[in-house]
């Protein structure tokens, strides 16, 4: 299967402290990637993997489940555990989401967690119709893209794939359901404008888990990917200055 333009996972090699990048759903590492390499320039090991489905066909992508995604990311954590002594997971959207799993899964192995605009639930009334519609039509209009900054473009999907949708209800609900395991640092970076996550998402996350070291920041000026977004800068220098801390 071709990957589209940037859809290719990124890695390099560094010290001891290891970050893990997830990017969102229907989205792939080319939202992620800059962000990495500006991690990857402070010396450390740097990971972006591309989640099964993702990179390639919005059809491909509804013939994989959480399962899936979080198989390769827990795969690309056992990775890091091999060569790092602290890890550090970061997740934009639904990739938040998969570093919430990690941590509920794996305890003080993750050393960290930077959550930029996390996705662990909606309010639509319409997801109540999503087990049933998803047999129906295999697709709705994509949520990629949304961006503030001109011209940007995350390489994410048109179509929004139903199956795999109904799938990522799943992962929200066994997050949830564990939420009260997530002990690592936290830091939850949170768009005043998005149009794809609700407040209540990141809400959520921030009243129900029970790290003791939580930070909450509002990116002023950009809308969900905030990653590629006029804030991206400010992501970058806050997630440094949280790893150097947990290093400290």
């Amino acid at each position: 299967m071709t990957l589209m333009p940037g859809a290719e996972p990124w890695a390099q090699d560094g010290d001891s402290t290891g970050v893990l990048l997830i990017h969102g759903f229907t989205g792939s590492p080319k939202s992620m990637t800059p962000w990495g390499k500006e991690l990857a320039a402070e010396g450390w090991t740097v990971r972006v993997p591309r989640l099964p489905g993702h990179g390639t066909t919005w059809q491909e992508m509804n013939r994989t489940t959480w399962q899936d995604w979080y198989a390769e990311v827990d795969r690309a954590f056992g990775e890091l555990q091999s060569r790092c002594s602290t890890i550090v997971v970061m997740g934009l959207s639904m990739g938040g989401c998969l570093a919430l799993r990690l941590a509920e899964n794996h305890g003080d192995a993750v050393a960290g967690l930077v959550l930029v605009n996390p996705s662990v639930l909606t309010e639509r009334k319409d997801r109540f119709l999503l087990p049933i519609v998803r047999h129906l039509v295999p697709s709705f209009p994509g949520v990629a893209n949304d961006i503030a900054k001109p011209g940007v473009d995350e390489g994410g999907y048109t179509r929004l794939p139903l199956n795999a949708a109904h799938s990522l209800s799943d992962l929200w609900s066994v997050t949830r359901g564990d939420i009260d395991k997530v002990t690592a640092p936290l830091l939850l970076l949170r768009s005043a404008v998005d149009h794809v996550v609700e407040p209540a998402s990141p809400a959520f996350v921030l009243k129900n888990v029970s790290s003791s070291d939580v930070t909450e920041a509002i990116l002023p000026d950009s809308y969900h990917v905030a990653t590629l977004d006029y804030d991206a800068p400010m992501i970058v220098a806050d997630s440094i200055a949280f790893v150097r801390r947990l290093q400290a």
